[in-house]
């Protein structure tokens, strides 16, 4: 089973950046599909953006497309979330996830390891 533990969340101003990391400890992390997840207070968890093990597909959801970029460095069992052009209304807990299988996924329910979060909080 892998582990996962997210870092580099906080507070910015609007039109700033951050880069979220996601490290994955276990010996499982081979073959791994990750996806980033966001849930805004009161609002229910949603897909940000994924990517297959190899690395070669990514996905994003239509409101960070063309600001947000997803990568992985699979030898340092990482992968980040690369924000820029941040908006107030992508305030919210970021949590990444993860699914044995190669091929990523936008759907919440594929996932079946999830990390404890960080806040993102960007002011106006």
């Amino acid at each position: 089973q892998v582990q996962l533990v997210e870092s580099g969340g906080g507070l910015v101003q609007a039109g700033g950046s951050l880069r979220l990391s996601c490290a994955a400890s276990g010996r499982t992390f081979s073959g791994t599909a990750m996806g980033w997840f966001r849930q805004a207070p009161g609002k229910e968890r949603e897909f940000v953006a994924a990517i297959s093990w190899s690395g070669s597909s990514t996905y994003y959801a239509d409101s960070v497309k063309g600001r947000f970029t997803i990568s992985r460095d699979n030898a340092k069992n990482t992968v980040y979330l690369q924000m820029n052009s941040l908006a107030p209304e992508d305030t919210a807990v970021y949590y990444c996830a993860a699914r044995r299988l190669a091929r990523a996924s936008s759907s919440r329910d594929y996932y079946d390891v999830w990390g404890q979060g960080t806040q993102v909080t960007v002011s106006s």
